[in-house]
């Protein structure tokens, strides 16, 4: 496998061709070994991967201070290396309840004080909102986001899960390098309207979810029972009817993935990553098991016929079920 680069839009910097999104080591999807975790990450350094992806909110502060340990205790030149990119934003309570967003300037300089102290670098590579605060204009969020990048500890403007109006109005506002949303096989509202208007704005798509949250990974049995702290025990798309729906989609790919011997989860990856140059797929690898799987896609090609086979195995909205429970969907200002 060698690792091959895309850059981040027209104005940000150049990364792996895949990124690590840590969330998954620290919150919503069951219980994680931390030694495990922080192996994964210096694992993932060493095979190239640049690009580490958190949120301050995830866990707490948890996942953000987990990558400052493994940035900690990686060899210095990978630890150069290295590029993150944080989430803000995300309001919690101790119980670990949601309290909505909060994007006014002064928040956004606050949040950023505490990542930069909790990663323990002196600047974040890209800084993005979660989810749009809907009392507060963009163009303020962004603003703040472009002052930071003034004083030096921020380097680039990104957003996460708005729509085609939103990135545009963010855009007139600073340059804004990257858009972070769900795109997977199963997921794919970002055709509509979203990707042809950051394509339009040179800004790159940094994809999450590439495997919907381990539905299309082919590893996802189904008879499996999940945690009441894993996440996908409340996603319409984990439960009942379309959970099964959902694994016979998994079962039309495996037989494709199967004939070029290769696995299900590589097939999904490799099919993300040859949606354009502009794409960079977030694989959220625990283990160094599954990075190792993961990375292996970079070594699939798909060519037109495998690109057809896979459409009509798992055509566009073909999946059954919303990807957020009811309450989450409504704080999304893109396509559902």
């Amino acid at each position: 496998m060698t690792m091959r680069t895309r850059t981040l839009g027209t104005t940000g910097p150049q990364v792996s061709a895949l990124g690590l999104g840590c969330m998954g080591m620290s919150a919503l999807y069951g219980d994680a070994d931390r030694a495990e975790s922080v192996a994964t990450i210096h694992a993932a350094l060493e095979a190239g991967v640049t690009l580490l992806d958190t949120g301050d909110f995830y866990a707490m502060g948890h996942n953000e201070m987990l990558i400052g340990e493994a940035l900690r205790g990686a060899p210095a030149a990978r630890r150069e290396q290295a590029l993150v990119s944080v989430k803000f934003g995300a309001l919690r309570d101790p119980d670990g309840g949601w309290s909505g967003y909060d994007g006014r300037p002064a928040a956004v300089k606050n949040f950023a004080a505490y990542s930069l102290q909790r990663l323990g670098v002196d600047h974040i590579d890209v800084y993005r909102i979660a989810r749009l605060d809907p009392d507060v204009p963009v163009e303020e969020t962004v603003g703040a986001i472009a002052e930071l990048i003034e004083k030096g500890y921020v380097r680039h403007i990104g957003l996460s899960e708005v729509g085609a109006e939103t990135i545009r109005r963010a855009a007139a506002t600073a340059p804004v390098a990257d858009l972070q949303i769900e795109y997977s096989l199963i997921s794919r509202g970002i055709e509509r309207s979203i990707l042809p208007t950051t394509r339009e704005l040179g800004i790159s798509v940094t994809a999450y979810g590439v495997l919907s949250r381990g539905l299309i990974s082919g590893h996802f049995a189904r008879d499996r029972q999940l945690a009441a702290n894993d996440f996908r025990a409340y996603s319409p798309r984990f439960q009942g009817d379309n959970l099964q729906r959902n694994l016979d989609l998994v079962d039309a790919l495996r037989k494709i993935a199967e004939e070029k011997g290769v696995t299900v989860a590589q097939t999904a990856i490799a099919w993300v990553f040859s949606r354009g140059e502009d794409i960079v797929p977030l694989i959220g690898a625990r283990t160094r098991e599954r990075l190792t799987e993961s990375l292996g896609a970079l070594d699939v090609t798909l060519d037109e016929a495998d690109l057809a086979a896979i459409e009509q195995a798992v055509p566009a909205d073909a999946a059954a079920g919303d990807r957020y429970p009811t309450a989450a969907m409504a704080h999304l200002d893109s396509e559902r």
